[in-house]
């Protein structure tokens, strides 16, 4: 019985001293371990540590020349050649003036604040350092500098755990290949990868420029970019995309929805959904609803296709562009269609092939073969071969019609001027009388036919030698007799601007988009002690007067 009765107070005494232990083990007393001079004030509070202090807490030793250590609150402030040394990760924090709280684990550090993790090293004069969760923040500027980068920002936190730091507002990421602006970073001291979101401005050594609207992805040692609502723009070349990606070492572009490649050499310009280009190759690849914007002077062809292959080499026959399915094509004097076509840079030609059909004003012309050339900017000639058929109407609408096996024609200010006609040559035009009343039809077979023009309908015709020709008059035309074999209008088939627009409409870039490298940069510079003292005693504070 009495054995009982005494073993409960055991009982309660031991859990009285767990509890205890425990208790001790969760708060962590912050701990002297050296000092060259303690000293005590009781009026404050505080016990004076001057001179090689050492602290302990936890896993963190803490040095500095002097500190005030309120033992009762768990807390201290440190003052001269502050030094946090982290036991356990390889961190080490430096700076002049620091508060310790032994209970939340936070420091708070002052001036010429020195973190070090590793190879990354992070300056500013204002940080607070999470223990606990390992997390440091600063905030009123801060550098990061590591073996690849050098990043600064108005403030940040880098969480130790996850190697990660998270930069906001004015950031800027240098390293010797690139200069990055941005508002909000996230980079990964591990892989040395930049994650940004908004906009984003970057400059290339070379002078190349890199700009997202909806931020980018960047791995700084692979030297790979990945931009959102992005442009990539150099001294030749411009290239846009929905999703934009880079490859520096391969020197390689892939974009994906609204497509847009450049070459400001040539002045051309590809719109597509998804699109490819190698730039030492300078060959690039568009498909879906693929559109081509050739810039002259005083006028734009626009040509659509479902693919596009661009290939601007050092030799003239590595200078082309492909278009292949469903090729459109219009310009302010011509329009055309065409199964496929190839435009040859070295002589400004470009060949239709299957089924190729162009219209000039008031001429519809089909063959075989066709190829448009191109001089000074503007229409020069056309080539035809093989069931050649010129189509044009006259001031009532009667179709004048041309055939032969092979043509040639010749614009002048972009306009129909003449075609020779050479083998099998056919003609029938109407004779007009006061370009309103029709006389009858004149059907001539000649192995040479020349034809001039005048404002898009023919004005004179020439045969070569013993050409045979037949009048019919107007009572006697029927639909028979009007039509030479093969004839066929196809001017309802004549696309638009506004067929090329539904086909895709291009989505211009804005010159006056925000771009961080055209704001000027401010520094705000820090008042220095001396200055804040001055501006303490204007509102009426007095230092202390030290006792003799």
């Amino acid at each position: 019985m009495t054995t009982a009765i005494f073993r409960i107070p055991l009982l309660i005494l031991t859990f009285w001293v767990v509890c205890l232990s425990t208790q001790a083990q969760e708060k962590s007393v912050l701990g002297i371990k050296k000092a060259d001079l303690l000293g005590g004030d009781g009026l404050k509070g505080y016990e004076r540590l001057i001179g090689s202090v050492e602290m302990e807490h936890k896993n963190t030793l803490i040095y500095c020349d002097s500190a005030h250590f309120f033992r009762k609150e768990n807390k201290a402030r440190l003052f001269g050649n502050v030094k946090i040394v982290d036991q356990v990760d390889p961190v080490t924090t430096t700076s002049r003036y620091a508060e310790y709280d032994g209970n939340t684990q936070l420091a708070k550090l002052r001036n010429n604040v020195v973190f070090t993790n590793d190879q990354t090293r992070l300056t500013t004069n204002y940080l607070d350092y999470d223990r606990a969760g390992n997390i440091a923040y600063y905030f009123n500027k801060g550098k990061v500098v590591d073996s690849v980068n050098v990043l600064t920002s108005e403030r940040g936190t880098y969480e130790v755990n996850i190697e990660q730091i998270t930069f906001k507002k004015d950031v800027v990421l240098v390293n010797p290949d690139y200069t990055m602006k941005t508002n909000d970073l996230i980079y990964l001291t591990i892989p040395k990868t930049a994650e940004t979101k908004g906009l984003t401005n970057l400059i290339s050594k070379d002078g190349n420029t890199l700009d997202a609207q909806q931020g980018s992805f960047y791995d700084t040692q692979a030297k790979k970019f990945k931009f959102f609502e992005g442009v990539v723009e150099s001294e030749t070349s411009r290239i846009k995309a929905k999703e934009l990606y880079y490859s520096e070492v391969d020197a390689y572009y892939e974009g994906k929805e609204n497509v847009s490649v450049l070459n400001k050499e040539r002045q051309v310009e590809v719109f597509g959904d998804v699109g490819e280009y190698w730039e030492e190759r300078k060959y690039s690849l568009v498909h879906g609803n693929a559109l081509v914007r050739r810039y002259f002077e005083t006028d734009t062809l626009y040509m659509a296709s479902d693919s596009l292959i661009s290939q601007d080499g050092e030799a003239d026959s590595m200078k082309y562009l492909l278009a292949f399915r469903s090729v459109k094509l219009v310009k302010t004097d011509l329009s055309g269609l065409a199964d496929s076509l190839v435009y040859n840079y070295s002589d400004s030609s470009i060949q239709f092939f299957k089924d190729p059909v162009m219209w000039n004003q008031k001429s519809q012309i089909t063959s075989d073969s066709m190829v448009f050339y191109i001089a000074n900017e503007e229409l020069d000639r056309v080539f035809m071969k093989d069931k050649v058929f010129v189509v044009t109407q006259d001031t009532i609408r009667n179709f004048n019609q041309m055939k032969g096996r092979t043509m040639v024609g010749y614009f002048v200010n972009g306009k129909m001027d003449k075609i020779d006609i050479d083998g099998n040559g056919e003609s029938l035009y109407f004779a007009l009388q006061a370009d309103t009343i029709a006389q009858g039809i004149n059907k001539t077979l000649s192995a040479n036919i020349k034809l001039r023009f005048k404002n898009g309908a023919i004005q004179r015709v020439t045969y070569g030698i013993k050409p045979d020709g037949k009048f019919t008059p107007f009572q006697l035309i029927n639909e028979e007799n009007s039509r030479l074999e093969g004839f066929k209008w196809r001017f309802d088939e004549k696309p638009s601007i506004e067929d090329i627009y539904i086909w895709r409409k291009p989505e211009e870039i804005d010159p006056n988009a925000k771009n961080l490298f055209n704001e000027p940069d401010v520094e705000l510079l820090l008042p220095t002690e001396q200055e804040i003292l001055k501006s303490l005693e204007k509102r009426g504070w007095k230092p202390e007067k030290k006792n003799s």
